[in-house]
């Protein structure tokens, strides 16, 4: 079938937005490729540094210049569930690169933390900076220059995404990302869900509650709602960086061994020394729509509204949320996983899973089939799911009906026409709102404002009795410049017992919420934030404040004379900067962009001066070379 027009408009719209930038990123990769394994720049003394611990049979390989290296970036570490399995992953690929001849080589760890620990503490404030951070620590682990290949291992929130923007400034190198899997079903979601809100209401004990949470995380593997990290892990399939059907197979069985140890070999077929495919061609724009597309048709993560764009941004290609809006009014939703349904993703898989999703997609024109992946070209080849023949992998074609169409249905037949991420605009800024979740009669609420300036704030308001009203709660001061954009689940629970209890609620706010977002309306990611001067920071108490998902409205309602003599809010963040590490990531908050630019802190790709000429007193200007403002003056949308 042919694209369909909206998908082709808007994927011309960024070509043509990227153009320069894009061609500054591949100019970097063509600077950054060498012809022969990469190792051959190296002298005597560094590769002998390289290769000093390793086994003769391997060392042997590394010294003649002919067999590809491929390194293993991991973000294990036994504390999480989702990144524990990872343990035993170096294992068999090392063995599993040697039966391809070639070598594998452990270059590094990253950090890996989890929202689920941090969730409501302090540490959640590292949160959002740790994806960057982790993508500086894989540069680290590349810098040694002596790989041909990587292998990225990670599951969750701000891994993969930095992982993969890591990846994307090693852009010459090929790239296969190897996920851990899920745990196995708990307790129902939505059972948890009921948990929490009794407990929230004060009518279920701290045991009960813990002993509830328990039962839904309860072993290795990610957790099982649609989440962020789950959003994470249909990613890298939609846009070719999974072997298919890699996502939902659980830890520890013969399966995902088997899958972690033909994507080992997936990354020497894929070398210099094979059928070259690197990374950063691989992600292009097709391939970015395409993950647009694939987290809309699936009711993923608002979180990708800041990591796909500052993916795309490493890459040399500009998105933002007029993309995502636009493509979500077409995009028809496939799939109710919690918190959009009561699935989890193990019945997801098992009705079809992500070869189904894909395959329904590109039949009915609104995927990009003409991309690059790990398996070549054409995205047509991950419409399969795995299966074990022996000790080996094989794919089958994905199955032509759904396995539980409660769960996930046919393009033919969605469970709605469009995403569910609309983008709400007016006086109070730009901001997302994940609807899919949201009943019709609840996406529009106009009532007075009330407002925070911390979850803490807000919660100690709920259990004194105050929240017993309709009234958008406006949490302020929480954007990344401010204290690091951390998730506000704290307040899902209290704002779902309000909306049970027939009252009229709404959350606005410059903060972050993620997969995890539920049933309330809320307008998040409000940008730009206030320490930006955002105007969020001129709503006041009693304001009445107009949210609408259907027009797309963001408004107060206050007279325009009122509104331009109004100054900002302001709040004391001296508590969000020290303690915890927090001082450390001052750095940060202070050069982090907005939250539509990707909340990033890396520029655009700029191109590769020839000659540095500036001499003593040159005026070079304020503008620098790659900054989007630089990119904005040559580039006008």
């Amino acid at each position: 079938m042919a694209l369909h027009p909206v998908v082709d408009a808007v994927t011309q719209r960024i070509i043509k937005r990227s153009k320069s930038s894009r061609t500054a990123y591949l100019a970097h990769l063509d600077a950054a490729r060498m012809q022969g394994v990469q190792r051959g720049a190296l002298s005597c003394t560094n590769l002998a540094h390289g290769f000093a611990a390793f086994p003769a049979s391997d060392k042997l390989k590394l010294k003649e210049f002919k067999k590809p290296s491929v390194a293993i970036i991991s973000s294990y570490n036994d504390m999480l569930s989702a990144h524990q399995p990872f343990e035993s992953f170096p294992a068999i690929i090392k063995d599993a690169v040697r039966k391809a001849d070639a070598v594998a080589q452990f270059a590094g760890g990253v950090p890996a933390m989890c929202d689920g620990v941090t969730q409501g503490q302090p540490g959640m404030e590292l949160s959002l900076f740790s994806r960057d951070t982790i993508a500086m620590s894989t540069a680290v682990a590349l810098s040694h220059n002596m790989f041909d290949s990587v292998l990225y291992l990670g599951v969750c929130d701000k891994i993969v995404p930095g992982l993969l923007i890591g990846a994307l400034h090693f852009g010459h190198l090929p790239a296969v990302f190897v996920p851990a899997g899920p745990m196995t079903t708990g307790i129902s979601n939505k059972e948890k869900a009921r948990i929490r809100q009794l407990y929230a209401q004060g009518k279920a004990t701290r045991e009960e509650l813990l002993e509830n949470e328990a039962a839904s995380y309860h072993g290795a593997g990610t957790c099982t709602f649609y989440g962020t990290a789950n959003s994470n892990q249909m990613l890298m399939e939609i846009m070719g960086l999974h072997l298919p059907g890699a996502a939902f197979i659980t830890p520890g069985t013969p399966l995902r061994d088997a899958l972690t140890a033909a994507a080992a070999q997936r990354a020497v077929a894929i070398s210099e020394q094979g059928n070259y495919t690197p990374v950063g061609q691989v992600v292009d724009e097709k391939c970015m729509v395409n993950g647009i597309i694939g987290l809309l048709a699936t009711g993923g993560s608002t979180n990708h509204t800041l990591h796909l764009v500052a993916i795309a941004r490493a890459a040399g290609i500009v998105i933002d949320w007029n993309d995502f809006n636009e493509l979500s009014a077409v995009i028809p939703m496939l799939t109710r996983i919690y918190p959009n349904g009561d699935a989890d993703v193990n019945h997801f898989h098992a009705a079809g899973g992500t070869g189904f999703v894909i395959r329904e997609l590109l039949d009915a024109g609104l995927l990009h089939d003409d991309v690059t992946t790990i398996l070549g070209k054409g995205l047509r080849a991950h419409c399969t799911e795995p299966f074990l023949d022996g000790e080996q992998v094989i794919w089958k074609p994905a199955p032509k009906t759904t396995g539980d169409d409660s769960v996930l249905r046919p393009a033919s037949a969605p469970f709605s026409p469009d995403g569910g991420m609309v983008l709400v605009d007016g006086n109070l800024g730009r901001a997302v709102m994940k609807v899919s979740a949201v009943k019709i009669e609840h996406r529009v609420v106009e009532a007075p404002a009330l407002t925070f300036d911390s979850q803490e704030d807000f919660m100690h308001a709920y259990k004194a009795g105050r929240l017993d009203r309709d009234f958008v709660a406006v949490l302020r001061f929480q954007g990344p410049r401010a204290n690091g954009m951390p998730e506000l689940h704290a307040l899902t629970p209290a704002l779902a017992n309000l909306q049970d209890a027939g009252r009229k609620v709404a959350l606005v706010t410059d903060g972050r919420m993620s997969g995890a977002s539920g049933k309330v309306p809320a307008a998040i990611h409000v940008s730009p934030e206030i320490l930006a001067g955002g105007p969020l920071g001129l709503v006041r108490d009693g304001d009445i404040i107009r949210l609408d998902a259907g027009t797309g409205t963001l408004e107060a309602l206050v007279p325009a004379e009122v509104w331009a003599a109004r100054s900002h809010a302001t709040a004391d963040l001296g508590s969000c900067q020290v303690g915890m590490g927090r001082e450390l990531f001052a750095m940060f908050r202070s050069t982090i962009s907005e939250a539509e630019q990707g909340a990033a802190t890396f520029p655009l790709p700029s191109p590769i001066p020839s000659t540095l000429n500036v001499h003593e007193g040159a005026d070079i200007g304020n503008t620098v070379p790659g900054s989007d403002e630089d990119f904005l003056i040559k580039n006008p949308k």
